[in-house]
């Protein structure tokens, strides 16, 4: 998967994956006995990793073939753009890889249609070496099992601009952890400043209403319930913050650039971003730079969200031992170890992010942000559902706009998007 620069935060949550050719049901069609001998040759495909990783995927497979005799890894890598349906054609064709790179809202097809391995059951003896949070990225509501080995994560911790706090009457040192604090200083800071300095400049999207502690889905992941009392309390804070310029007012249309610059300009006192952006403050504005405060993610449940990317194995290998044993090999934590000091990114494998690596400073910015963000993963979960697609995430941005605009009300806006989401549902299968 390509490592996005933000935090993964556009990767996570891709696209739709229409299997409708591939017939329907939960199990694997198929034995999820993956014992037996590791040895023939496998498919490992990879999503846009080979431009900037190809020695690194080059010395790890000839090292698992080291290691099993009589084993052969094809490696191919697919370009970012139309992964989902290359892999959608791959699934309808019988042609799918062996050993596939996924995220959990592409796994989440697969899964239902038969063709991803249920790991609970072939693999789950390899469950305790991955973080609790990361493990159960990749199951699907109504379904038992997990569907993908957990792989690389993320995360973006916030910065905040202690100046402005400190202005606003607030103890630059103790920024907000939860929505309710958040709710408070924010306000207190567009009063303070007469509306000239919002807190945040992105309006709430799913992983907002996760975070507020919101029940997404129902249980069985049939339809979903974001449109409960929690939700509308959560949607009517933000209406508040909006009206009262808390809110930036071009929170509707923000990119995450457009945030960006804004709390560059210190218009905005709260923005999440990574190691880059603190050196791009650095230089560019230095008195921004000298008064930047990392914190967590808000939340009110204790967990922040994550990013996850996953290893799944085609349920229909011919050569499941091997594939297994290749799609442990790549996320086990020798491996995610050596793959994250090349890149930003963090293992999912338990007792890694207490590696010197994840918890000692050296004085630069990267390291400094790495910290923040390794410190908040250990207990973080996947908030957004594994079957909330993009066209699901637009709907809900429409409905929250017309919210904040007074168009419609909370209730009757989450109702709207709840109901466009579960419609949404029910066409993919």
């Amino acid at each position: 998967m390509p490592v996005y620069r933000r935090a993964l935060v556009a990767a996570a949550v891709c696209l739709v994956l229409p299997l409708s050719a591939c017939g329907s049901g939960g199990d694997d069609g198929g034995s999820t006995d993956a014992s037996g001998k590791v040895e023939g040759d496998i498919t490992f495909q990879t999503w846009n990793l080979r431009a900037n990783f190809k020695p690194y995927f080059e010395g790890l497979i000839a090292d698992f073939e080291k290691k099993y005799p009589g084993t052969e890894v094809k490696w191919v890598d697919q370009p970012a753009e139309g992964y989902a349906d290359k892999i959608s054609a791959d699934a309808a064709g019988g042609t799918l890889p062996d050993v596939v790179n996924v995220s959990p809202d592409l796994v989440a097809p697969l899964a239902k249609a038969g063709l991803a391995l249920d790991l609970d059951k072939a693999a789950g003896q390899y469950r305790k070496e991955y973080l609790e949070g990361a493990w159960a990225s990749h199951r699907i509501p109504g379904m038992t099992g997990t569907y993908a080995f957990p792989w690389y994560l993320n995360t973006g911790p916030l910065f905040y601009n202690k100046s402005l706090f400190k202005k606003a009457g607030l103890d630059p040192d103790q920024p907000p952890k939860t929505y309710d604090e958040l709710f408070t200083d924010a306000l207190r800071i567009a009063e303070n400043s007469d509306g000239e300095v919002s807190t945040l400049a992105n309006v709430p999207t799913i992983e907002d209403f996760g975070r507020y502690g919101v029940e997404l889905m129902n249980p069985g992941g049939t339809g979903f319930a974001f449109n409960d009392a929690k939700g509308v309390e959560l949607l009517t804070k933000y209406k508040e913050l909006y009206d009262a310029k808390a809110l930036d007012p071009q929170a509707l249309t923000a990119t995450p650039e457009s945030s960006g610059k804004k709390f560059l300009t210190e218009a905005v006192a709260m923005n999440p971003g990574s190691a880059l952006d603190l050196g791009n403050f650095k230089k560019q504005a230095p008195n921004l730079y000298k008064n930047i405060g990392i914190t967590d993610q808000i939340t009110s449940t204790g967990h922040v969200n994550m990013y996850v990317m996953g290893v799944m194995v085609n349920a229909q290998s011919k050569r499941k031992p091997a594939a297994v044993a290749f799609a442990h090999y790549v996320t086990d934590a020798t491996h995610q170890m050596s793959f994250a000091k090349q890149v930003a990114i963090f293992p999912s494998t338990a007792g890694s992010l207490d590696d010197p690596y994840f918890t000692k400073e050296d004085g630069t910015d990267e390291t400094r942000v790495r910290i923040a963000a390794a410190k908040s993963l250990k207990n973080a979960v996947n908030y957004t559902p594994v079957l909330f697609s993009e066209q699901m995430k637009t709907a809900l941005r429409n409905e929250v706009a017309k919210a904040l605009q007074g168009k419609e009300s909370p209730k009757e806006a989450l109702d709207n998007a709840v109901k466009a989401c579960d419609t949404l549902l029910r066409q993919q299968g």
